[in-house]
């Protein structure tokens, strides 16, 4: 379900102060709830989500025209990267997040920033855009908990503008909706333990 950007830039995650200059984008809530010590298995969930082994056609093949047309483009080559294009962002957190863990990632062209207890951020860049996945752990009442989802950007120029406008209508029906309906199906499973990342 898609919630209010006020529901993440009224909460005091870390990534406010790392990422000022971003815009946020989308702020998701899937609908599945977690036990008190869940969320790393969340997390380990969505760094080995892999859209190509997606159950939904429109996931699976929406990823596949991305890449393609990222190909054709070279929207995704090395040098519109996180470190070329961009700077990273792990260049401007404080000491303690630096000595945080950083889940790598199986299949999706994010670099974790940090993990923490209640807060999850990945990275990553092209030649459209600048973006962070947040995912944050918000307690409920009776020791569970929910996740929030949140993806903030700075686009690039005209082109980065143009682009999130055009696949926004994408995003909101064909892969939001599926995508976190599937992995929440995928976090009611055991989930495959966060490997460390350099």
């Amino acid at each position: 379900m898609r919630v209010p950007n006020a529901e993440h830039t009224s909460r005091p995650w870390r990534i406010h102060e790392i990422a000022p200059d971003f815009r946020v984008e989308d702020v998701w809530r899937p609908p599945e709830v977690g036990g008190p010590d869940d969320f790393e298995r969340v997390i380990a969930t969505v760094t080995s989500y892999d859209p190509a082994r997606s159950t939904s056609f429109a996931v699976r093949n929406l990823f596949a025209a991305r890449w393609k047309l990222g190909e054709l483009l070279d929207l995704d080559d090395d040098d519109a990267g996180v470190g070329a294009r961009v700077p990273t962002l792990r260049d401007r957190l404080p000491g303690d997040l630096q000595a945080a863990r950083r889940p790598a990632f199986d299949a999706l062209p994010f670099k974790s920033l940090y993990l923490l207890d209640d807060e999850f951020a990945a990275e990553a860049a092209n030649r459209t855009m600048h973006g962070v996945l947040h995912l944050g752990r918000i307690p409920l009442d009776g020791g569970g908990f929910r996740v929030q989802l949140a993806v903030i950007v700075k686009p690039n120029g005209l082109l980065g503008h143009a682009y999130m406008a055009a696949i926004k209508p994408f995003r909101y029906l064909l892969v939001y909706p599926p995508l976190l309906a599937e992995i929440g199906e995928a976090w009611r499973k055991p989930a495959p333990a966060a490997r460390a990342s350099s």
